[in-house]
């Protein structure tokens, strides 16, 4: 069970950053989609941000 523990934190990661890219692209933010790409933790904080509402 151990060898699991890493899978929460890179799904959360992923599909975090899934979300900004989507919402991003989808509001046509393209400087913050780059901002996103080139600062990884920028896109999974927006990303779960998205998902609680506090953006």
């Amino acid at each position: 069970m151990n060898e699991l523990k890493w899978i929460i934190p890179v799904a959360w990661a992923v599909a975090s950053w899934l979300t900004h890219v989507v919402v991003c692209i989808k509001s046509a933010s393209w400087g913050f989609l780059i901002a996103g790409a080139l600062f990884f933790p920028i896109a999974c904080v927006h990303g779960t941000g998205i998902w609680f509402g506090w953006w």
